[in-house]
Parts: C-alpha cells; sequence; structure tokens
C-alpha cells in the first residue's frame, strides 16, 4: 500500500469519500479524495465493506463499477488519517479488499492513470480492469519494507503469474499499460477517451446474461469447490435454464431473472 505524497490538509480530509451511485442495474463507486490523488483514508477504508455489502443486497444492483474522480484510479493509502499507520492501516485494507473480492456480482475496475500500493490491491480485487491509455501500476511494499498480506500476494499471483506478481513485489516499479495487459493485470486497455463508454457497453453485456451462471463461476473460481451443493440447488431453484434455452430455441434474447427478488445473495 503506497502511503501519498505529504500535503498541507486538515486529518479530517472532508472532501475525501467514496461517492456511489445506482443507474440501470450497475453500481458505480468511486474513490474521492482530489487533494491527494485519490489516496484512501482510514475512514474510506472502514466504509467500503458495509458500502458494498449495502450494494450486494439491493436487488437492483446487476454489476458494480470501482473507479477514481478525475484522471487518477487510487494513488494509495493516506496514511495520515491512521493513528497506527503499520497494522491498523493493513487490515483496514485488507478487509476493504476482501469485501471487494466476496461481492456477489460481477466487478470491473474502470483505471485512470495511477492505480498504485493500495489502490491495485483494490482493483486486483475486481473480477476484471479496464483502463485507459497512459495508466501507470504499482505494487509497491518493497519502497516501504512492508510485509504484502499474505491474501494480498495470493490473489496477485493467480491474477498474474509468480513471476510478474515477484517482479511487481520485488522492484515496486511502476509498470504501462502495455505491461499490465501482457501479463494479465488489465484486460483491456483503451484510447484516451473511451474508457466510460466501453466499461458502460461492457456493463449491458454482464446485465444481459445471466446471474446465477456469474455468481457461481465467481465462487467456483474463488477456489469455492463446497459451493457446488448450494449452486446446484439454486439451479434448480431458478428459471434461468430454461429461460436461456427457451430463448436460444426461439433466436430471442433471454430474460433472466435470477437475484432480481431480495435474498438470492443470503447463504
Amino acid at each position: 500500500m503506497e502511503p501519498s505524497s505529504p500535503q498541507q490538509s486538515s486529518p479530517q480530509q472532508p472532501s475525501a469519500r467514496l461517492k456511489h451511485s445506482v443507474s440501470g442495474g450497475v453500481a458505480t463507486v468511486v474513490i474521492s479524495n482530489p487533494a491527494k490523488r485519490n489516496a484512501m483514508t482510514a475512514a474510506m477504508w472502514r466504509a467500503l465493506p458495509g458500502l458494498l455489502a449495502e450494494l450486494a443486497a439491493d436487488p437492483g444492483v446487476r454489476a458494480l463499477v470501482l473507479t477514481g474522480d478525475g484522471d487518477t484510479f487510487c494513488a494509495g493509502a493516506d496514511i495520515s488519517t491512521l493513528s497506527e499507520p503499520g497494522d491498523e492501516q493493513q487490515a483496514l485494507a485488507v478487509r476493504a479488499e476482501e469485501a471487494l473480492a466476496a461481492f456477489p456480482k460481477p466487478t470491473v475496475a474502470a483505471v485512470r492513470g495511477y492505480c498504485v500500493g493500495g489502490g491495485c490491491q483494490l482493483a486486483a480485487a475486481c473480477d476484471l480492469r479496464f483502463a485507459e491509455e497512459g495508466a501507470r501500476f504499482g505494487v509497491t511494499p518493497a519502497k516501504l519494507g512492508i510485509v504484502y498480506p499474505a491474501s494480498s500476494t495470493r490473489r496477485l499471483v493467480s491474477l498474474v503469474g509468480p513471476s510478474a506478481a515477484k517482479y511487481l513485489l520485488f522492484s515496486a516499479e511502476l509498470i504501462d499499460d502495455a505491461r499490465a495487459l501482457r501479463t494479465g493485470l488489465v484486460d483491456e486497455v483503451l484510447p484516451g477517451g473511451e474508457l466510460e463508454g466501453r466499461v458502460a457497453e461492457f456493463a449491458r453485456v454482464l446485465l444481459s446474461r445471466s446471474l446465477l451462471t456469474q455468481a457461481a463461476a465467481k465462487e467456483f473460481a474463488a477456489g469455492r469447490a463446497d459451493r457446488a451443493g448450494h449452486w446446484a440447488a439454486e439451479a434448480r431453484r431458478s428459471d434461468d435454464t430454461a429461460e436461456g434455452v427457451a430463448a436460444f430455441l426461439k433466436r430471442r434474447a433471454p430474460r433472466f431473472t435470477y437475484g432480481a427478488e431480495q435474498g438470492a445473495f443470503g447463504g
């Protein structure tokens, strides 16, 4: 988690917050701390799990986009807001990261500019990452002598492979969008000005597919083979399979309904 560079500001950082909105089935969460390149304050780390739980429980939310305010995704953690910068900062970041990784619906990080330290930690916890040309990525604890969390290290290795993860962790070097795409840290790189439109277009694709399939695949990809019985029962209870087959045979767009009712993700 890279701390932001020191700047004169109030410890409370009243302008630092997580903004969110829901439109057309897509929740958008914006990391906003413009004075410090969208660095995450202690209050923001603490607020993220609760906000995600609220959005996960909303049947009107089918996908989530995480992005930064303006031309930066997130420059790291704002250690000036933490009374104990070491273990406390790491525990807050890990809780937020794990809550994001566990979000039961598809998540996409839309990245502009710097995505460094805690920002890269959050982006890696999303299911997919779309970046604008010029984005820069870094995992930087080696600059500060910090032991990167075991869970975060495993997630990074799973995403980019052992060699690329070691390059990032050992060197703390920033990599450009082309290298991030090549290693698998990023899924798509868009020309300047096209990121927002492409993410919106892709979100519409996600919303047109079965949330039953997406939610089960997300858990299985995370190694939750113990949930196979749960998802088999959910498939039997849902009308999505019958609807999907009927739509295919009739050559029409399917109208999937799984997740539209409250409580679909309760167990």
